[in-house]
């Protein structure tokens, strides 16, 4: 049974399958980071700053007015937050945006590479030095004999 677990880590499937979650894990991070520390500024600034995140509707209970999300959650209160939900969606939206851009590019450099170099366009460079001699010899003859 050790044999066979030790051939089924050893198979090239699951260590590639471990390198792409740990490098999934780490490319997410870079993409939270995009999108939390870059994308949304900006789109804040062009919103107003509007955070909508801690948009919310009291759906019982009493609620502060003027109270955020957490202090909210904490009241006991039945919320409908709202604004958490559609943060989620633009930064999946962004997110998928970012990843949709990168496997573009990927793909393009890979066609790029995966393209033959060998292949050189025919061109006509004139006859080559063995013809023109062929021609030279060919003519030769031909004045030689009447």
């Amino acid at each position: 049974m050790i044999k066979e677990f030790r051939d089924f880590v050893a198979k090239g499937n699951v260590i590639d399958l471990a390198v792409g979650i740990i490098i999934g894990a780490a490319f997410t991070a870079i993409v939270q980071s995009l999108v939390n520390d870059l994308i949304n500024p900006v789109i804040g600034l062009i919103v107003g700053g509007i955070d909508f995140t801690s948009m919310y509707v009291v759906l019982s209970g009493d609620v502060p007015p003027g109270s955020s999300l957490d202090a909210a959650r904490e009241s006991g209160a039945a919320i409908f937050a709202y604004g958490a939900f559609l943060t989620r969606c633009i930064n999946f939206l962004i997110i998928a945006l970012v990843v949709f851009m990168l496997v573009k590019f990927v793909n393009r450099i890979r066609a790029m590479a995966e393209k033959p170099d060998d292949v050189v366009p025919e061109v006509k460079t004139g006859p080559s030095q063995l013809d023109v001699l062929i021609e030279i010899r060919d003519e030769l003859r031909g004045k030689e004999t009447p």
